[in-house]
């Protein structure tokens, strides 16, 4: 980008299965959700109709006939009431009739580490995306039965110490309860476990969960009797160093289709995986393990069997043996996607959906393999991309052997839910060309232009990036009479955007972020990243949030070391760019590089560019006045500013470096960047 530019512009199916409706309910026909016949006028303005996955039932050990209760399906046949506060989720909660809860908004919990007892038959789900329980959870205790636990994040108890031993602060704890379904929640950051499954609790099934950033993920046991019968599926567990799950002396624990994760450039480092503790006897299947330390272990006198999971990155302990465990289809049917399929799978399908009806939760996402050396389906990755049917209605995984693809990639408008992901680490696969805005098109039609020159180009909603490299070797030196350098590596220009493990390498233009139209959104998600570039190489109007990622800086083709971070074209009413919890480094100059310029494309005044850049570490490189005019508009006209950022790099407010206040920075994290959209 110069000054002058002008625009160019799941999860399966359940299964059917015999509830036992409890006979008080059927008889007195309260069977319809949010049913408000004769109730009081609050507990009428409480009734609700029930979400899309209220209705659902448990799989695995969930939906066994034992222990007097037929399956779990919680607080089906009771009310539905929605709450958004704590005084009301504790009320329904707690009460001895059925209820499916259905939370609507965020509920601090006071005190910090509070967990509500929740009694027998209920259904806690989130409304959406919008369920969410910060600062505590709930705890099952002995005897409580038939609980559902959906569609929540569940989060932020967290004090400060890691592998903290004083705060038992758990986001879900369980002990001696049994037929409980965990499903499709996000866990992150509590001060202890985030999953407890304790003191002879049974007839469990956890599935389709993300669970992160926590010294203990999953702790299962807790208990001299061997009695646990639990089902782990589609889990995704990464950003977590112990207890993933830990197994002590459980009856059956059936573990498959798991994606475990150490996430790398992080400070948190697994040191176990899945562990068969105890006399445990344990089968794993069709798991993928990716850059984990002691990926499975067990104890000499637990039985563990291991067969069709996938190891990546691994090192240290990785057993199998003591006998064998047990078979899982005397208990109940399931179905086995390809381990290889697993990471894509778990990290489109896991945590709170908008949705949780069928639709929401299809069969496993088709893959379409690439090999450059013929071993795969197709030997390009554009040939891939080709074969998927315009209008897909479901997630095609379009996975990359490793090499180096020298190729440009679009994805046109009309195929969503298209995933393009390395089958290696993020530097195994690369894709790679080297077209510029100035340069001339073979087919004489004109030049490419900015966008047109990009490698990778996504125009379709809901498509995903992941373990990969997208880079753009325009040569700068090589070319001094073409007049126009800019070169993107990723273009984007639709909604619902995920970058996950990508390394987005290039110089003028790196990573341009678009809308399709100005009056379109264009959310984009970008975790665990790379992003590499000098002049502008984050830019765009779309909203965007750039998380746990690394910003690195280069020195110019003429060795000088001069540029900008990011250039947003930010429409009036919309969110910019969010850089949250990342790196800015480089082997370049101090206090040479702005944060970023404001730019109002062909002179656009409409456009009302945004970045903010919190909680940050800020290498030397960055100037003590980070941000700058560009086209002749003056920068303190649109929205710039810092938070709680550190290193060299960082400075205290002034009028040339805005800071948010503690107020405004509480509306500017990233679930006010995303909306309702919970990547």
């Amino acid at each position: 980008m110069s000054s002058t530019r002008r625009p160019a512009r799941h999860r399966r199916p359940q299964r059917a299965l015999a509830i036992g409706v409890p006979v008080a309910l059927a008889a007195s026909g309260v069977l319809a959700y949010g049913s408000v016949f004769g109730l009081g006028e609050e507990e009428r303005a409480a009734a609700a109709e029930a979400p899309s996955g209220a209705a659902a039932a448990a799989d695995g050990f969930a939906s066994a006939n034992a222990l007097g209760q037929n399956g779990t399906y919680g607080g089906r046949g009771g009310r539905t009431v929605t709450v958004k506060t704590l005084a009301d989720l504790e009320k329904y909660a707690t009460a001895s009739e059925p209820y499916v809860i259905v939370v609507a908004g965020t509920i601090d919990m006071d005190p910090v580490g509070k967990e509500i007892k929740v009694a027998s038959d209920k259904t806690i789900i989130g409304s959406g995306t919008l369920g969410h329980i910060v600062g505590g959870g709930f705890f099952l205790g002995r005897g409580v039965h038939n609980v559902i636990i959906r569609n929540l994040t569940i989060r932020d108890s967290y004090q400060g110490v890691w592998n903290d031993k004083e705060h038992d602060f758990d986001a879900i704890q369980m002990d001696g309860a049994h037929h409980v379904w965990i499903d499709h929640n996000d866990l992150r950051h509590t001060a202890d476990g985030l999953i407890d499954v304790r003191k002879d609790s049974t007839y469990v099934t956890v599935s389709w969960n993300r669970l992160s950033n926590a010294n203990k993920a999953f702790g299962i046991g807790w208990t001299q009797n061997v009695v646990t019968d639990i089902t782990i599926h589609h889990n995704w567990i990464r950003e977590t160093e112990q207890r993933n799950p830990s197994t002590d002396n459980a009856a059956h624990a059936h573990l498959y289709n798991n994606f475990m994760e150490d996430a790398p450039g992080t400070s948190i480092k697994s040191s176990y995986g899945n562990y068969a503790r105890g006399r445990t006897r344990m089968l794993l299947e069709n798991s993928y393990f990716l850059g984990m330390n002691n990926p499975v272990t067990r104890d000499a006198t637990a039985a563990l069997t291991q067969r069709g999971n996938v190891f990546s990155g691994t090192s240290g302990r990785n057993e199998n043996g003591g006998g064998t465990a047990f078979d899982p289809k005397k208990y109940y049917g399931y179905t086995l996607d390809a381990a290889g399929d697993v990471p894509a799978l778990v990290k489109s399908g896991a945590g709170p959906r908008v949705s949780l009806g069928r639709a929401a939760t299809t069969a496993a996402a088709r893959t379409l393999t690439v090999a450059k050396d013929g071993t795969g389906q197709y030997k390009t990755v554009q040939a891939a991309v080709n074969a998927v049917p315009v209008n897909n209605p479901s997630r095609v995984v379009i996975s990359v052997k490793p090499g180096t693809y020298r190729e440009t990639v679009n994805v046109p408008a009309n195929k969503p839910h298209v995933t393009i992901q390395g089958s290696g680490t993020s530097k195994d696969t690369v894709i790679v060309y080297g077209n510029a805005a100035g340069m001339r098109k073979p087919d004489g039609s004109g030049a490419y232009g900015t966008p047109g020159s990009a490698t990778v180009a996504i125009r379709s909603d809901d498509s995903q990036l992941r373990n990969l490299t997208v880079a753009n070797d325009f040569d700068e030196a090589a070319h001094q009479s073409l007049k126009d350098h800019q070169a993107v590596a990723l273009l984007t220009t639709a909604d619902r955007i995920v970058l996950n493990g990508v390394i987005v390498t290039g110089d003028q233009d790196t990573l341009e972020l678009e809308t399709a139209a100005r009056d379109k959104p264009g959310r984009v998600h970008v975790t665990n990243s790379h992003i590499v570039g000098n002049v502008d190489f984050i830019f765009g109007r779309a909203t965007a949030v750039i998380d746990q990622s690394v910003i690195t800086l280069k020195k110019r083709w003429n060795g000088t070391s001069a540029g900008y971070i990011t250039a947003p074209s930010t429409q009036a009413g919309r969110k910019g760019i969010l850089i949250h919890r990342s790196t800015i480094d480089g082997a370049v100059t101090a206090s040479s590089f702005h944060l970023g310029r404001n730019w109002h494309p062909g002179g656009d005044r409409a456009a009302d560019p945004q970045v903010t850049v919190r909680n940050s570490k800020l290498s030397a490189a960055i100037k003590r006045t980070p941000w700058t005019d560009m086209g002749g508009f003056p920068w303190k006209d649109d929205r710039f500013a810092e938070y709680m950022n550190t290193g060299p790099g960082a400075g205290p407010k002034s009028t040339d470096r805005p800071h948010l206040t503690d107020h405004q920075a509480a509306s500017q994290e990233v679930s006010d960047w995303l909306g309702d959209w919970t990547p």
